[in-house]
């Protein structure tokens, strides 16, 4: 890789690091297709498994290879030839391929891992790097537990590495245990006293212990890495790892950090799905970017002022992140604003609603639901049409005979912006015969286009919604009618589009 100095690769570890969450694993052919994905998203490494660790992983690491053109294929070891071996193996299908090798650089590892010495686990290091050298050119080196290791000491290590043959060096915080300011000193440190830091990239690969991976990861960037290890979601053992899309979009976010990436970050939203539905790892919804309450907003002040200007209270654009578009939820808590945001969107014209009286019972509702969706609206909406228009037509007496051997009629009486007319009309059915008893009275060509009826409540109370896609002088309009009896449902969808032009 070129040493672009504003250049961040990006190193996935998904299908290593984020596969080791028990209840996780993958099959090869899974793994092809969220490799295939991360290509297409424009990750710069795909760190494809441990191969010594089981035949399963050695095989999805050989796949993988053969897959994946672009990126980078990385293979993960232990400081030991064996381990070496299996993965050089493991990547001879790989067009550009790594091995990914390394070992403790704590004091605590070093004791009570290793049982060795500082100067017995150096030479170690050097000695696997020099060894991974002969099967590939890449050769990336991690020091694990970097953040709790000794500046000095860690500095040491890097400098032999990279003089060894390291082409980039990984300082983990393998722990998630330093604070922002520490990790970024920790890595400024490197910058300033490994005197052939120039010869390698320096990568950070920080754990979520303590929540703050994503910060540690950018404040490692600021003082000087070069390569960001990351997962989808941010999974990963105990409690995760760096989330990819945070770190994305935080760089494209702050500009001035002077620092990009070659992600196309439309494709986070799919991809976080995919690796969520393969590994049955459900997303949660407050997660940053991703979750579904990201760019959801339920508070009446921010719906007002997302809907006004977006950047109000959203800094990312949705659809830079796969989404369509924010959700306005509406609830008890939400305004006028947003009410009428979605009576729009529904195809209502809202100069002709009396929409402080259709808030007013859209609330009393809301008091009771924890969410209003759709069908809560257009019930609202048919169930007092009389009152949510300014003018327009609304149904006082609706009565129908219909039977063998009876012909279907309907006998009807409409208020027509403030003047009742009635009308009697017979019909292929009972709802044929209203709809040409309200079509008599508004003298009018209007024509159906499409007519659904769905019942959405079970039992003896069944609800029908009705769907009717009207025509009238060249243009369409749709409306809605709810109610236990299908024919008063069918005229209220009726007259709700009716009442959308008349």
């Amino acid at each position: 890789m070129l040493h672009d100095p504003n250049r961040i690769y990006i190193f996935d570890t998904t299908l290593r690091d984020g596969e080791q969450v028990p209840g996780c694993q993958l099959t090869t052919s899974e793994k092809i297709e969220i490799a295939l994905r991360l290509e297409a998203l424009g990750v710069d490494v795909i760190e494809a498994g441990f191969p010594v660790s089981s035949p399963g992983d050695f095989q999805s690491v050989v796949e993988l290879s053969k897959a994946v053109t672009e990126p980078i294929i990385c293979a993960l070891t232990r400081a030991n030839k064996n381990d070496i071996d299996v993965a050089a193996d493991s990547l001879k299908y790989a067009k550009r391929p790594r091995i990914h090798t390394g070992i403790g650089a704590s004091d605590m590892h070093i004791k009570y891992k290793f049982n060795s010495t500082r100067e017995a686990i150096l030479e170690r290091g050097v000695e696997a790097v020099k060894y991974a050298k002969q099967f590939v050119e890449d050769i990336e080196f991690y020091a694990e537990d970097a953040g709790r290791a000794d500046d000095a000491y860690l500095a040491q290590m890097v400098e032999a590495v990279i003089a060894a043959g390291a082409t980039v060096v990984n300082i983990p915080d393998t722990n998630g245990y330093c604070l922002p300011d520490q990790y970024g000193a920790k890595i400024k440190y490197l910058m300033d006293h490994v005197s052939n830091i120039d010869k390698a990239i320096i990568s950070v690969h920080c754990h979520n212990d303590l929540g703050l991976a994503t910060a540690n990861t950018i404040a490692g960037i600021q003082n000087g890495a070069r390569q960001a290890e990351c997962t989808i979601n941010g999974i990963g053992e105990r409690a995760g790892n760096t989330s990819l899309e945070e770190v994305a979009m935080i760089l494209r976010t702050h500009q001035t950090l002077n620092k990009h990436t070659n992600i196309n970050s439309k494709h986070f939203y799919e991809l976080s799905g995919m690796v969520s539905r393969m590994m049955r790892m459900p997303v949660q919804p407050n997660k940053a970017i991703v979750g579904k309450n990201a760019f959801a907003h339920s508070s009446g002040i921010h719906q007002d002022g997302v809907l006004k200007h977006r950047e109000n209270y959203e800094i990312i654009n949705p659809e830079d992140v796969g989404i369509d578009q924010s959700a306005i939820i509406l609830t008890a808590r939400s305004g006028r604003h947003a009410l009428k945001h979605h009576l729009e969107r529904l195809g209502y014209v809202i100069d002709k609603i009396n929409l402080d009286d259709v808030y007013d019972r859209f609330l009393t509702v809301a008091d009771k639901k924890k969410e209003i969706r759709d069908d809560d609206l257009l019930s609202l909406m048919s169930d007092a049409t009389e009152r949510n228009y300014k003018e327009g037509v609304t149904v006082k007496l609706l009565q129908v005979m219909c039977g063998d051997p009876l012909i279907p009629t309907s006998m009807i009486k409409l208020d027509v912006n403030g003047t009742l007319h009635e009308a009697v009309s017979s019909g292929n059915g009972p709802v044929d015969a209203t709809i040409k008893a309200i079509n008599s009275i508004l003298d009018k060509e209007i024509s159906i286009k499409e007519f659904h009826i769905d019942a959405i409540e079970g039992g003896s109370d069944d609800v029908s919604k009705v769907n009717m896609r009207i025509q009238y002088l060249d243009k369409r309009y749709n409306g809605y009618g709810f109610s236990t009896d299908i024919v008063q449902a069918s005229a209220k969808a009726y007259l709700d589009a009716v009442n959308k032009f008349i």
